[in-house]
Protein backbone atom coordinates (compact mmCIF):
# COMPACT_ATOMS: atom_id res chain seq x y z
CA UNK A 1 0.00 0.00 0.00
CA UNK A 2 1.18 3.22 -1.10
CA UNK A 3 2.32 5.84 2.15
CA UNK A 4 -0.01 8.63 1.13
CA UNK A 5 -3.03 5.72 0.69
CA UNK A 6 -1.95 5.34 4.43
CA UNK A 7 -2.18 8.69 5.27
CA UNK A 8 -5.58 9.25 3.95
CA UNK A 9 -6.73 6.53 6.63
CA UNK A 10 -7.69 7.31 9.92
CA UNK A 11 -6.31 6.31 13.23
CA UNK A 12 -8.19 3.33 14.21
CA UNK A 13 -8.31 2.24 10.16
CA UNK A 14 -4.46 2.34 10.22
CA UNK A 15 -4.09 0.60 13.62
CA UNK A 16 -6.63 -2.64 12.25
CA UNK A 17 -4.16 -2.52 8.87
CA UNK A 18 -1.41 -3.24 11.21
CA UNK A 19 -2.97 -5.57 13.74
CA UNK A 20 -3.98 -7.51 10.15
CA UNK A 21 -0.72 -6.86 8.85
CA UNK A 22 1.36 -8.83 11.62
CA UNK A 23 -1.09 -11.63 11.72
CA UNK A 24 -0.36 -11.95 8.07
CA UNK A 25 3.45 -11.91 8.92
CA UNK A 26 2.90 -14.67 11.40
CA UNK A 27 0.88 -16.53 9.58
CA UNK A 28 3.50 -16.31 6.26
CA UNK A 29 6.12 -17.03 8.80
CA UNK A 30 4.63 -19.85 9.92
CA UNK A 31 3.78 -21.23 6.63
CA UNK A 32 7.50 -20.80 5.78
CA UNK A 33 8.93 -22.74 8.30
CA UNK A 34 5.96 -25.45 7.38
CA UNK A 35 5.60 -25.47 3.73
CA UNK A 36 7.26 -24.13 0.51
CA UNK A 37 5.78 -20.65 0.10
CA UNK A 38 4.08 -20.13 -3.37
CA UNK A 39 5.20 -16.05 -3.03
CA UNK A 40 8.30 -16.20 -0.67
CA UNK A 41 8.99 -12.27 -1.57
CA UNK A 42 5.14 -11.38 0.03
CA UNK A 43 6.93 -12.08 3.83
CA UNK A 44 9.22 -8.87 2.63
CA UNK A 45 6.49 -6.79 1.27
CA UNK A 46 4.19 -7.84 4.63
CA UNK A 47 6.87 -6.31 6.67
CA UNK A 48 7.98 -3.47 4.53
CA UNK A 49 4.21 -2.59 5.06
CA UNK A 50 4.24 -2.89 8.20
CA UNK A 51 6.95 -0.84 8.72
CA UNK A 52 4.93 2.07 6.00
CA UNK A 53 1.89 1.53 8.71
CA UNK A 54 3.35 1.97 11.82
CA UNK A 55 5.55 5.24 10.96
CA UNK A 56 2.43 6.93 9.43
CA UNK A 57 1.05 6.05 12.92
CA UNK A 58 4.05 7.56 14.82
CA UNK A 59 4.17 10.79 12.67
CA UNK A 60 0.21 11.19 13.74
CA UNK A 61 1.17 11.02 17.49
CA UNK A 62 4.34 13.64 16.64
CA UNK A 63 2.03 15.52 15.09
CA UNK A 64 4.24 15.48 12.03
CA UNK A 65 1.81 15.01 9.62
CA UNK A 66 2.88 15.70 5.81
CA UNK A 67 0.34 16.19 3.03
CA UNK A 68 2.12 16.14 -0.04
CA UNK A 69 3.37 11.95 0.31
CA UNK A 70 7.41 13.28 0.16
CA UNK A 71 7.97 12.68 3.38
CA UNK A 72 8.95 15.49 6.09
CA UNK A 73 10.88 18.64 5.33
CA UNK A 74 12.87 20.78 7.29
CA UNK A 75 11.70 24.55 6.24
Amino acid sequence: MKTHELRSMSREELTEHARELRQELFNLRFRSTTQQLDNPLRIRTARKDLARTLTVLRELDLGLESSTGEGIQNG
